[in-house]
């Protein structure tokens, strides 16, 4: 039985104060997957800078291969360090790096190399100016596009990103070796997955695809 929603269910409370001023109530309640990945580029001062990202989505027009990235702080060193330099990589982790994944969100100080502190190894790019990540099995280097406020007033932006070379894991073009998907795979990220009816949280963190049968 389908339901309707046009306001938050009196049920779904704050699990802390302002989450729902941070994270919309109709995100939890649906609930869909976003790929989860490191966007690393060097700070002012030239040290590391990695940012853990989601909410964001990879197009193809007219033979370009376009990455949207929907929420962007313009508080943040990942957008300073986009404008400065025009470009970024987008470094993609396995479920064994989630913990050092977290940690880059822990070792975020202005003086911090984000990415050695955090248990990664930083690399050189090879077509634009900042650093990949070594450990993980993707690397998306990336040109700085365009922006778009969300909203007005809002504090993050769309940023508009072109892949200009990649870089990936020969092992992972078989999916009966390491592959994309699966536990090796790529991580995605749910929030707080929420039951409108009970309240209940449902799933919270990073999760993988199973593949299956062809369509």
């Amino acid at each position: 039985m389908k339901k309707e929603f046009s306001a938050k269910p009196e049920i779904m409370k704050e699990v802390w104060p302002g989450e729902f001023k941070s994270f919309s109530w109709k995100e939890l309640m649906t609930a869909i997957p976003t790929a989860m990945f490191l966007v690393t580029g060097w700070k002012s001062n030239g040290k590391e800078n990695a940012c853990l990202q989601q909410y964001s989505t990879f197009v193809t027009d007219s033979g370009e291969f376009i990455c949207i990235m929907g929420w962007v702080s313009k508080n943040g060193h990942m957008y300073k360090s986009l404008k400065e330099t025009g470009c970024c990589v987008l470094n993609f982790p396995s479920g064994d790096l989630n913990d050092q994944c977290i940690k880059t969100v822990e070792n975020n100080q202005y003086e911090t190399d984000e990415i050695t502190a955090s248990g990664l190894t930083a690399e050189k790019a090879a077509a634009v100016n900042a650093p990949r990540i070594a450990e993980c099995f993707l690397n998306i280097e990336c040109e700085y596009l365009w922006e778009q406020q969300n909203f007005e007033h809002s504090s993050r932006v769309v940023v508009a990103l072109k892949a200009v070379h990649i870089c990936m894991d020969s092992e992972r073009y078989d999916q009966g070796k390491l592959g994309r998907y699966g536990e090796t795979g790529y991580m995605y990220n749910i929030y707080n997955a929420r039951n409108p009816d009970t309240d209940k949280a449902e799933s919270d963190g990073y999760f993988t695809l199973t593949p299956q049968k062809p369509v």
